[in-house]
This record gives structure tokens, sequence and C-alpha cells, in this order.
């Protein structure tokens, strides 16, 4: 891993790929940036790659929070900046597209396209107490009482059973994120509300949920989709949150094709 420093803080990061625009992965919380692992050796041959832990998360630093998305995406900005990247293809799992829906509206000229996988533009008034419990038990307890609980909601049965090494190593990135990462990091997923903003980003983007995806519906993508005229909705049969993970094959497929589509 390498580093930059971003307003203060180390952002832990790797590059791939050699040549052809460059695309930006940006991780769901409690992960880091090791999940885009199947991407990453799909994208490189045409792409450069730049996948990074956010701040609190992985090999990045963990200031005491609470964090905001005005402060997560100045942190890709401005990594973005560091390593001279003047404009990105981004791409976001849950927390990752939350990210990515403030930079591009904080700096849509940055972007040539924006995925926003299993995520949300705004979370209802009865999700604050959901967060705000696991906050409360992330303080007191650490992230072992969540990961259980999380595994199930990120990943559908029929996976779980099937590749039990693959939850067991997902397990291990929820287990070992800091507490502070964890809750400042929540604090500002209990705050987002963007769907009035959307219509704004003009870039191409491509919408994409597993089916049984339990954190972020189906629902919640659909209402992303209506608020951008431009983007595209794909729905991933036998799919939960993660995936990017539980359906390799068909979320790279969706989305090498929407990066062509995207470069006009």
């Amino acid at each position: 891993m390498q580093h930059a420093t971003v307003d203060g803080v180390r952002i832990a990061y790797q590059t791939a790929g050699k040549a052809g625009p460059w695309v930006v992965l940006s991780h769901s919380i409690a992960c880091d940036h090791s999940m885009w692992e199947p991407q990453i050796r799909a994208l490189e041959r045409h792409y450069r790659i730049l996948a990074f832990d956010t701040r609190g998360h992985g090999a990045s630093d963990a200031p005491p929070g609470p964090y905001s998305f005005e402060q997560l995406s100045a942190d890709a900005l401005g990594l973005m900046d560091a390593l001279a990247i003047d404009h990105a293809h981004f791409v976001g799992l849950s927390m990752g597209g939350m990210i990515g829906q403030h930079a591009a509206l904080g700096a849509p000229d940055r972007f040539l396209s924006l995925t926003l996988a299993d995520t949300t533009s705004r979370y209802p008034a009865e999700a604050r107490g959901v967060w705000d419990q696991r906050m409360v038990t992330a303080r007191e307890q650490g992230l072992e009482p969540l990961v259980a609980p999380t595994l199930e909601r990120w990943f559908t049965q029929g996976f779980r059973a099937a590749h039990p090494e693959m939850v067991d190593r997902i397990g291990r990135l929820i287990r070992s994120t800091a507490v502070d990462g964890y809750v400042g990091c929540a604090q500002a997923i209990i705050g987002m509300n963007l769907t009035d903003r959307l219509g704004a980003i003009h870039c191409p983007v491509l919408v994409i949920v597993g089916a049984e995806d339990q954190s972020t519906p189906v629902a919640m993508h659909e209402e992303i989709h209506r608020a951008i005229p431009q983007s595209r909705l794909v729905v991933l049969p036998n799919a939960a949150h993660l995936s990017n993970i539980e359906q390799p094959g068909a979320f790279t497929a969706e989305l090498l094709g929407f990066l062509v589509t995207a470069a006009g």
C-alpha cells in the first residue's frame, strides 16, 4: 500500500494498470479497497485503477469523528489531485456510492462517469435508530457483535453456505475496522439526503444493485434512477448488498460495458 496525506489525514491506496482512463474505486463501510479485487483484475487490462481506503478504514488514518460526506468526498478528490488524476470514472458501492454522489455534485468536471452500486441517495428518518444502535454497540463492544448480522445482510444465504472462505474474509474486514472510523462514517451516513439534487449530475451514470439487497433495497436505486435522467438501472439476480463479490462476473460485465459506452 502507498499513502498520500490529504487534509492532514494519511489515505492508503493502491494503483493498478498501466494505460487507459482512470477508474477510482470506493468501498463500503467496514471494508477496505480489497473488496474490489475481482473488478481490479478485470479492469487493469484496459484502465488505470485507483483503489483507496476511506478515512477510518483499512490502512488509512482513523481520526475521531464525526465525519461528513463533504469531508469524505474531499478526501477522494484530494487523493486524485495528489496523483495528478484530472478526470476519472468513479465506482462506489454502498458508502462509496454516497461518496461518489457528493463528489460528482461538488466537482462535476472531474468525472467521466459515475457507477452507484448497492447504495442510496437518502435514508428515511426511521433508519436513524438502526444506525444509532450500531454506533452504540461499536463504541461499547467494538465491531465483533456487528459481524454476524452484517454478513447476513450483505450476502444471500446460498452464497454464505457455498463460499464460507469469502464470507470469513469480509468478516475479518468488518472486525478489524477502527471504531472511530466506523462511527465517524456512520454519522455521515445517517444524514445522507441528496435525492433532490441528483438531477444536477450530467455525466453517464450506472445504477446497479443486487436483487436481494436488504441494506439498500432495489427501491432506493429506482429512486436514484428516476432522479438522474441519463442513468441506467441494472438489477443483479441472486445477489445481496456486496453484489460485486457475490456476482463478480455479472457485475464486472455490466461495469465494463458501461465504461465503454460512457467513453462515447
